[in-house]
């Protein structure tokens, strides 16, 4: 097979998966309305059951759901009939998940996933399944071939499940009120939780270079190339005044032949760009950004506190 035709076989794939996902949109109804309802009305958790490629989807899910609100749990079928049962609470609501719905394994449960929990609802590809007779409502998972060459291997089916569950998820989010700081909460690790909830101060160089006004040409040098930053801050009594960069000094050394006389308030820009300590370090990269800077000067109820540096937010995944 070679390099097109294997490109073929993959657009191909994407293709059928693509057709199944809007044949999906054009049948979602009243059941998956009322699956909705039970869920977020439910007293309890929400416990995802699945056997095979259906488990694995069934973990996905309860990983989207766990981190937009929705309480849940997987249970594997196998394990549900060997004491793993016991995790379920007549408050809970069972999401069972079986493409055929008449995996023996599935079915030898129906009885007592209907009776323990608070409502059961099946997510099946057969609506003449045993696992759609014994539930109270039924998402139709059917597709009407896989994508794999065979139309064997679960694949547009599994797709379809998946995004049921998301589908599942977003609604429940909006029933719930579940906003970015909800989200921020869940997330606290990675990337993704840094630029929910990181704060600048985390970020602080250790390095906090100033001089005072009166500052002399040799001074405010020595602070600037004391740090890595190539800046320097000028303050009275820890209130900003101005700023000093390498390039303010390389400038002044151009233009100026007397340096003698000069001081830290004839070179510093004015009225420098800051931030709060407080402040979530995704806003300081916005400033960084739009200014075209690479530090930030950080302030402590208006008083200067440090140096935030751009290279350290790109470090730590802040965009």
């Amino acid at each position: 097979m070679n390099r097109p035709e294997i490109l073929h076989l993959a657009k191909n794939a994407l293709s059928i998966e693509i057709s199944e996902l809007e044949h999906l949109k054009d049948r979602l109804n009243d059941d998956f309305l009322n699956a909705v309802e039970i869920i977020n009305s439910a007293k309890g958790k929400l416990i995802i059951v699945g056997i095979g490629k259906s488990a694995h989807v069934g973990n996905k899910i309860v990983a989207t759901l766990n981190s937009t609100g929705t309480p849940s749990q997987f249970l594997h079928a196998s394990e549900a009939i060997h004491g793993d049962l016991g995790v379920i609470q007549k408050t809970d609501v069972v999401l069972c998940i079986s493409n055929s719905g008449n995996s023996p394994e599935i079915v030898t449960l129906l009885p007592f996933l209907k009776d323990y929990s608070a409502a059961l609802i099946g997510m099946t590809g057969n609506l003449n399944s045993k696992l759609a007779e014994f539930s109270a409502v039924v998402l139709d998972s059917s597709v009407s071939k896989e994508a794999c060459p065979i139309k064997l291997a679960p694949t547009s089916s599994t797709t379809v499940q998946m995004a049921i569950g998301d589908a599942l998820a977003v609604c429940l989010m909006e029933l719930n009120g579940f906003k970015e700081n909800d989200f921020a909460k869940f997330h606290p690790g990675g990337s993704l939780g840094k630029n929910l909830t990181a704060k600048v101060e985390q970020f602080l160089s250790s390095q906090k270079p100033q001089v005072k006004e009166d500052a002399g040409i040799r001074e405010i040098i020595i602070s600037i190339s004391a740090s890595s930053h190539g800046i320097t801050v000028v303050t009275n009594n820890e209130e900003i005044v101005g700023v000093i960069t390498d390039g303010d000094l390389r400038r002044m050394l151009l233009s100026e032949q007397d340096l003698s006389t000069l001081t830290a308030l004839d070179i510093m820009s004015k009225n420098p760009k800051n931030i709060d300590k407080n402040s979530l370090a995704r806003e300081a990269m916005v400033i960084l950004k739009e200014r075209n800077i690479g530090q930030l000067i950080v302030t402590e109820e208006g008083k200067y506190f440090g140096i935030l540096d751009i290279h350290r937010l790109l470090d730590e995944g802040i965009n």
